[in-house]
């Protein structure tokens, strides 16, 4: 694989639209919202190169792969990938690697090799640092975008017209940065979040966890459970998961309840837990953890705004972590874009928090109930036994499994279906909320992601959406001409789509819908006039 991208900048621009503090998935992710949109902006991110021994999230999620599509970015991703879609869609429980399986999942995390209606793309195991490299070739390619890699932040201080920092490289070079607006997307440790008077809100686990890379010649050829995306290993000694990380030798794995200190003294005993026996392997990368279920107290002060881990931490049980931050990034993403091109308002930009912070602290609360039950909890001796006190045990606890789990592996629900229908620019139709459960609901309702459609072989409706608005006129006596003047008069940036021939006034429960850059409907409903048109669009583009 060979990604390119501009190693660093020595001279950073001594003046931006947007400072983005923190070049990981989730900065990268607002850098190229923003620089698609002609905004410059600049990435403040003290590595210089992305570290491939400690690969974190692994799993992209359908909505993720439908932002990167939006970007012309999903196909670079799959060609990136180690691991296609079709190599397995499944989660094995066993005792070992090499011993019994205990019971399989199917069809997790949204991998679907075959296309849907449901969704413009099915997710994508893939390792962190992959989707990191992807980004900043992405960014790279970008004109407004400066991708400073070695400068990190030192102050940040606010005025009535924007916001001053001082950053400083590696050899204690400083500059002056000033912006109109600043993106804290540094992380647990995050400098933003402290500079605007943030504080995480929630608990820690008790419990520690230990992650390896390593590489293991032939493993996959010798284990009898065939391709799967994770294997939770049962084994009460070494309790866990693990996977492969390419179609080579190189795996990835987590011990929970193994403290940094055990873990490092024998890393190899760990894996011979997992694995059944002892192999040939090489560790070639730790990671000791313990899941935090945190929350900042604000997501914005002013011009500066957090986004991503600054803004929350979560299990990573059921991999939604990682995707909510790009949710965020493009949040905030277009809604500052809108605000700098002159048609957003102020309220656009309030409603961030009013958006994003409730499905942080769902995903939160999922990923929280995902924790109480895991390889400890599930592991007994018993499971490893031969004949009929063995298969006896493994019975019962893939019932167990089965109730206590699969919503882990199989939540579209959550995915897909988080609705923004208290935000403040969204104009509410009245429809009760659906509840978020386990199974996707596909509703147009106002705050809802609308609906996904293939309009022909290749061809998604979410690829006709526009930059800025879309109106949708589903049916023959829906008359589009009042948005249209009113979006005109107030420089909004209106894409009218004709969807007539598709039948889709019944399933989207309307004639006309308004949706947002970010694919989320803002209002539907039936013809109206020129001043009640005004009043909708002045509400969705936060007057």
């Amino acid at each position: 694989m060979n990604i390119g991208y501009e190693k660093r900048q020595d001279n950073p621009p001594q003046e931006t639209n947007v400072l983005i503090i923190g070049g990981g998935p989730v900065g990268l992710s607002v850098a190229v919202e923003l620089g698609r949109r002609n905004i410059d902006c600049i990435i403040v991110e003290p590595r210089l190169i992305v570290s491939h021994l400690r690969p974190r999230a692994k799993t992209v999620n359908v909505r993720t792969m439908e932002h990167f599509r939006r970007w012309g970015l999903a196909e670079r991703i799959r060609e990136v990938a180690p691991l296609r879609v079709d190599w397995s869609q499944d989660v094995v429980f066993c005792t070992t690697l090499l011993g019994y399986e205990v019971m399989r999942f199917t069809g997790c995390f949204g991998l679907s090799p075959q296309r849907t209606d449901m969704f413009a793309e099915s997710g994508q195991q893939m390792a962190q640092p992959l989707v990191e490299e992807v980004l900043r070739e992405a960014v790279s390619d970008l004109e407004p975008c400066h991708l400073c890699l070695g400068w990190s932040l030192q102050t940040l201080h606010q005025y009535d017209d924007g916001v001053m920092t001082s950053i400083v490289n590696e050899r204690g070079e400083q500059r002056q940065v000033k912006a109109s607006y600043v993106i804290g997307c540094d992380g647990a440790r995050s400098v933003v979040r402290t500079a605007i008077g943030g504080h995480y809100v929630g608990t820690s686990d008790s419990r520690p966890n230990f992650g390896l890379v390593f590489r293991a010649p032939g493993l996959a050829e010798r284990h009898p459970h065939g391709p799967a995306v994770q294997y939770w290993v049962l084994n009460p000694a070494s309790p866990g998961l693990l996977g492969r990380m390419d179609m080579e030798d190189l795996w990835w794995a987590g011990v929970n309840g193994v403290s940094a200190e055990a873990g490092l003294a024998n890393p190899y005993a760990l894996i011979r837990g997992l694995v059944g026996i002892d192999i040939d392997a090489q560790v070639v990368g730790t990671d000791p953890w313990i899941a935090r279920m945190l929350l900042a107290d604000r997501y914005r002060n002013g011009r500066v705004f957090l986004a991503g881990d600054a803004a929350h931490l979560n299990p990573p049980w059921g991999g939604h972590g990682f995707n909510t931050g790009v949710g965020d990034a493009v949040n905030i993403g277009w809604k500052l874009a809108a605000v700098l091109d002159g048609w957003g308002g102020d309220c656009l930009l309030a409603s961030y928090e009013a958006e994003r912070r409730p499905i942080a602290e769902q995903t939160i609360q999922e990923a929280t109930t995902n924790m109480s039950v895991l390889a400890p909890e599930l592991g007994n001796a018993d499971l490893a036994v031969s004949g009929q006190v063995g298969e006896q045990a493994r019975r019962a606890a893939a019932q167990v499994i089965r109730t206590s789990k699969d919503r882990e592996f199989h939540s579209l629900g959550l995915v897909l279906g988080y609705q923004y229908d208290a935000s403040p620019v969204i104009v509410n139709d009245g429809t009760p909320s659906l509840s978020v459960g386990q199974n996707y609901e596909q509703t147009a309702q106002p705050g809802a992601r609308l609906p996904h459609l293939w309009l022909s072989e290749r061809v998604s409706l979410y690829d006709r959406l526009g930059s800025g608005l879309s109106l949708l006129r589903l049916s023959n006596d829906a008359d589009m001409v009042p948005f249209i003047e009113a979006a005109d008069v107030r420089g909004v940036p209106l894409s009218v789509i004709d969807l007539r021939g598709h039948a889709l006034e019944e399933r989207y429960g309307a004639s006309l819908l308004l949706v947002r850059p970010d694919q989320h409907v803002a209002w539907r409903g039936t013809s109206v006039d020129r001043p009640t048109a005004e009043i909708i669009i002045d509400q969705v583009r936060g007057y």
